[in-house]
């Protein structure tokens, strides 16, 4: 087996795992493909933040339990496929319970908008914390004495962060002895861990 059908078989595993029931994309097939695109695009502008499709507008084709279902499934199904950045036989592999006209319909619509889905998403993961992180500057130092000690020859890492806080910039400098810098650096080690496990 190669390795991108290996990286396919995980990938429709970990969505299946990750949608409660990837079967109720079958509800997709209630609607005529023609009106596919349509309700697909709005599904992505709620993915983006904006107004998602309202049941009222597609008629009784759905019971509530199943629109919320398909809502969810879909809107899952296509974060995943951009936050994965999966190929286009990805996402058709993940779509087998859907005839083609409708396949390509998400298809279509996850390829054309797909900057914009990540782009929110990215929004929507940085919106955890108040605090994000807009650009950063080091500069490394030699101390050579201190007020102590008349021969100290330490290196000094100074490590300025511009941060935006509620819409607000600031800035913080944060001064590191070799020990610190290393503390640092193995926390930083240890959160890249947690998010690789994440993906």
């Amino acid at each position: 087996m190669k390795s991108h059908d290996i990286r396919s078989a995980d990938t429709i595993d970990s969505l299946r795992k990750t949608t409660d029931n990837c079967i109720m994309i079958k509800l997709l097939n209630k609607l005529p493909s023609e009106e596919c695109p349509k309700l697909i695009h709005r599904v992505v502008d709620g993915v983006c933040g904006r107004s998602g499709p309202r049941r009222t507008d597609y008629g009784e084709r759905w019971s509530l339990t199943e629109w919320v279902e398909l809502m969810n499934t879909l809107s899952s199904l296509i974060r995943f496929a951009v936050g994965r950045g999966c190929s286009d036989q990805e996402v058709q592999d993940l779509l087998s319970d859907l005839d083609t006209a409708r396949t390509e319909a998400v298809l279509q619509c996850v390829r054309s908008r797909f900057d914009e889905i990540r782009h929110a998403l990215v929004d929507r993961t940085n919106a955890i914390s108040s605090t994000q992180l807009q650009d950063f500057n080091w500069q490394l130092k030699l101390a050579l004495s201190s007020d102590k000690l008349s021969a100290l020859n330490s290196p000094l890492l100074n490590l300025s962060l511009d941060l935006k806080e509620n819409g607000i910039q600031r800035s913080v400098n944060i001064e590191m002895n070799k020990e610190e810098l290393q503390t640092l650096i193995s926390a930083l080690e240890a959160a890249n861990k947690v998010v690789l496990q994440l993906k």
